[in-house]
């Protein structure tokens, strides 16, 4: 069941162009001159109840922009937006009821209050029931451990447990979406990963739909298996995980440990091999996965020597990410 649909969604800045010198300056006071940027440029997706999509670009692609379009902050310049049968910036109060918002550089926590009392404002605003508001504390203790910090003020915490204490706040009423901006920015391997494992938790038990922005791929690899890749305000790519970093990131190499060099090494380039190096006993042999696979490779190695220590390196998904660019531009 759809619950975004977007089309041909664009959003329009003016900016001023200041002219340089004296004599700009001069002009710049009677006639300003304007330039019309866009920030989003006739975007269209849709996404599914359950899904967890993950929304990647550079900073100014129009990551950013198009959540705050989908929240509701933004009015769009063009273009339909349907969240959950509402069009967000028509109806903010009552799309605001359904979705939950973490920005990672932004807080919905009262700086000098414990986060209990967050909490319970939160409570009360959005008119959560006695027993959902104690199974969430429970839940949010249980795997994001609040419960050690929930009476401490939130000018005391550190950035983890803000962060959080952040998305406890955009949970407790159960909403439908949940919108993450960088939500595990700055924070360390421990922490990051109680908050990827909480979210799949939320999304496994309550099928609660994720649109995750994010600068850090290792949340994507392990959060989203769609995502949607931006650039320049479009879209350059929506689609599978796999099949990005198959047609982007097919580059796979393979180092072993030799007992003795293999001199005639032939037959791998005809396999589909592409570059063969050693260096010692080591030997590093670089194919493209689309036109051959690890196990012939290593299968044609063990066949031929006394092989040991054999690892295999992909294309992280960072090069990836930028080799589209590369190629898109």
């Amino acid at each position: 069941m759809t619950i975004i649909s977007v089309e041909n969604l664009s959003k329009e800045y003016r900016q001023r162009k200041g002219r340089e010198g004296l004599t700009g300056a001069v002009k710049d006071v009677f006639r300003r001159e304007y330039k019309t940027i866009k920030a989003v440029d006739g975007v269209s997706f849709s996404i599914d109840k359950g899904e967890v999509v993950g929304y990647i670009g550079p900073n100014g692609a129009g990551k950013s922009t198009t959540i705050k379009m989908l929240i509701g902050i933004l009015v769009p310049t063009a273009g339909n937006i349907d969240v959950n049968g509402i069009v967000p910036h028509k109806h903010r109060e009552l799309n605001a009821k359904k979705i939950g918002v973490v920005f990672g550089q932004r807080t919905q926590l009262w700086w000098d209050i414990p986060v209990s009392e967050t909490l319970s404002l939160m409570r009360y605003m959005y008119d959560v029931p006695e027993k959902q508001y104690q199974e969430n504390l429970k839940i949010f203790s249980e795997i994001l451990g609040l419960d050690k910090f929930i009476h401490t003020p939130v000018r005391q915490l550190s950035l983890g447990q803000r962060m959080r204490a952040d998305i406890s706040v955009a949970l407790l009423h159960n909403p439908d979406i949940l919108y993450l901006d960088e939500p595990t920015i700055g924070l360390d391997v421990v922490v990051k990963e109680r908050i990827r494992e909480f979210i799949r938790e939320i999304n496994r038990t309550r099928q609660t739909t994720v649109i995750l922005a994010t600068h850090d791929m290792s949340d994507i690899e392990k959060l989203s298996s769609r995502v949607l890749v931006v650039n320049s305000g479009k879209i350059m790519y929506d689609g599978n995980l796999a099949t990005l970093k198959k047609k982007y990131g097919a580059e796979e190499s393979i180092v072993a440990d030799l007992a003795d060099k293999i001199e005639n090494t032939d037959e791998l380039y005809k396999l589909g091999v592409d570059q063969i190096k050693y260096l010692d006993n080591k030997i590093t042999i670089g194919y493209d996965s689309n036109k051959i696979n690890s196990s012939t490779v290593i299968r044609w190695l063990v066949d031929r020597a006394d092989t040991k220590n054999i690892s295999i390196t992909i294309t992280p998904i960072e090069d990836v990410i930028r080799k589209m660019y590369a190629v898109g531009s």
